[in-house]
């Protein structure tokens, strides 16, 4: 029950926009202003970069479980792309996205 509330309030917060063309920015300045701006190479490594540690090691991050990283965000993502990532992996779970980059794995 607590995980949903959380993820509504999640959704209400941020707008995804999937491009194509790399542009300059760093993760830092993708998450500004609680727009996520997701490039194609970010979603490929969501896709299929694995988990380093934790009872979900070694699966991919789009295949761990939503509650997982509800509760690893409460904790504190990891400093890095790894906690980029993570937060990424999140966003595109709450938005229901998640289907989507099936196809994209390795």
């Amino acid at each position: 029950m607590r995980a949903a509330k959380t993820r509504q309030n999640l959704a209400k917060q941020r707008n995804l926009y999937v491009i194509n063309e790399p542009f300059e920015q760093d993760f830092n300045d993708v998450f500004a202003n609680g727009i996520v701006m997701i490039e194609k190479q970010h979603l490929i490594k969501v896709a299929n970069t694995k988990m380093p540690f934790g009872k979900y090691s070694g699966r991919r991050l789009i295949d761990v479980p939503e509650e997982y990283l509800l509760w690893m965000k409460n904790k504190g993502f990891p400093s890095g792309e790894l906690g980029n990532l993570l937060e990424l992996t999140l966003d595109i779970k709450i938005e229901g996205l998640d289907k989507l980059l099936q196809p994209l794995k390795h």
